[in-house]
């Protein structure tokens, strides 16, 4: 602020730039969210004719051949299943790493390694290893076990491939909040703990976890949402049953109604849902903890 209380032009050009920036992050998205809403003559661009829930209604009853409904349900479930799992392996890292662990750098390296890799690369090898798998199984299964090898197909499969190219994006990111925590926390109070004899579960559970317990909950939202947008490292992975995004990739193509604005604005809901509840047992997390 200047003496006579006025900002100078530099705040203004600054904060005109951010205002820029914002409509270019989001614009496009408040674009869809409003064209879902159309009346049963809009179209994929303005103006908007009419306001109504058309698409959705669409959307509910199908989009041709495209299973939306069992997609969402995919998705859903395979985002809760790498949230758990992303949860579950970056706490037991994190304790594992407060110590000297051997072979822990190499590890660590290797495990943020797969942010910087080009995600298709990552796909096209998750998929390609495990048709490689394939191949072997079924030679094994044809000298030894002929009958069983007419009835496999392949191990490529929404938990196996798909879930492992989900879980190369999102660990990485539970690694490194996990360390962060740990990093800045006091050990001193788990040496109290045992010093008024609790055991070492005792001190984990008692007082380690509701003090990382917030921590916990923004990785599961970390990875439960990178899963639920996931489409590059799922492309090639996924085998036969696509996810949701996948889904709507396809369907940028085929589909020329604002039912797949829609899908889009569905989507996005449930993203900004997941990140409501995980902000909001953050408070009560911390609010209990004080009380």
């Amino acid at each position: 602020m200047t003496r006579e209380g006025r900002r100078p032009l530099g705040f203004w050009l600054l904060a005109a730039f951010f205002a820029l920036f914002v409509l270019f992050l989001y614009g496009p998205m408040f674009a869809i969210f409003v064209l879902s809403f159309q009346g049963p003559e809009g179209g994929l661009t303005f103006p908007l004719r009419g306001v109504s829930l058309h698409w959705f209604a669409k959307l509910w009853e199908g989009i041709g051949t495209v299973d939306i409904g069992g997609a969402f349900r995919r998705s859903l479930v395979l985002g809760t299943v790498v949230m758990l799992i992303t949860v579950a392996m970056s706490l037991l890292a994190g304790l594992a790493y407060r110590k000297k662990l051997p072979g822990g750098t190499p590890l660590f390296y290797v495990v943020v390694a797969s942010l910087i890799m080009p995600s298709i690369i990552v796909s096209l090898g998750i998929g390609l290893m495990f048709r490689l798998f394939d191949t072997g199984v079924k030679a094994w299964l044809e000298a030894h076990a002929p009958e069983a090898a007419e009835g496999y197909a392949t191990a490529l499969g929404m938990f196996t491939s798909g879930l492992g190219a989900q879980l190369t994006w999102t660990l990485p990111f539970g690694l490194l909040i996990m360390f962060a925590v740990f990093n800045r926390f006091n050990p001193a109070y788990e040496e109290a703990a045992r010093d008024l004899g609790a055991t070492p579960w005792q001190s984990f559970l008692h007082v380690v976890l509701p003090l990382i317990g917030p921590s916990l909950v923004g990785v599961g939202m970390f990875g439960f949402t990178l899963s639920w947008d996931e489409i590059a490292r799922s492309s090639q992975a996924m085998g036969d049953l696509n996810t949701l995004p996948l889904e709507l990739q396809g369907l940028t193509t085929t589909v020329t109604t604002p039912v797949i604005y829609a899908l889009g604005t569905v989507t996005t809901v449930v993203s900004f849902l997941v990140m409501g509840v995980t902000l909001a047992t953050v408070w009560w997390w911390q609010r209990r903890g004080r009380g």
